[in-house]
């Protein structure tokens, strides 16, 4: 992979990360819901974190350094169980702002995962496999849990308006 190539990912990659930063702080200071408020500032600053992350990664790599190993970043899990709460399900109707910036906050992680997945496969250095692979991680966490939340707004609605067509 000719090294263009390698700073035009790590580019993307890194506008991705601010374009998410700052959509998710905007929502996060919007919204008149606490939980929602919670859920995007913590995923404003963990954009925050990935950013910082690629670009010392960068600096390294146009250095002619290449990548390193030491990521960072916390272990995905601890992100989630620090932001699921019952309170949302109570705080956001599916037809409200929130409910629309959380399916935007889905397209968002989905195109994060599929860039930095797709990134993994195409390396051939291990350390900057290691490095998308970590962050595919970190956005299908996102990812999951965004969803989680968007299903169950949509069962709740469904529910409310005593929607079952089958």
């Amino acid at each position: 992979m000719s090294d263009s190539r390698v700073v035009e990912i790590l580019k993307k990659a890194i506008i991705l990360e601010r374009q998410g930063y700052s959509f998710y702080k905007e929502v996060a200071d919007r919204t008149e819901s606490e939980a929602v408020k919670n859920i995007f500032s913590i995923m404003a600053e963990e954009e925050q974190k990935h950013e910082a992350l690629l670009i010392s990664q960068a600096e390294r790599f146009q250095r002619g350094d290449g990548f390193y190993g030491r990521f960072g970043l916390e272990k995905p899990n601890e992100f989630v169980a620090g932001v699921l709460s019952p309170r949302i399900r109570e705080q956001i109707t599916a037809s409200g702002y929130e409910a629309a910036a959380i399916s935007a906050a889905v397209a968002m992680e989905e195109k994060a995962v599929e860039l930095y997945s797709g990134r993994a496969e195409e390396s051939d250095d291990e350390t900057e496999k290691g490095l998308y692979r970590e962050l595919a991680r970190w956005e299908k966490t996102h990812l999951s849990f965004l969803n989680e939340i968007y299903q169950d707004l949509l069962e709740s609605s469904w529910y409310d308006s005593n929607f079952w067509p089958f």
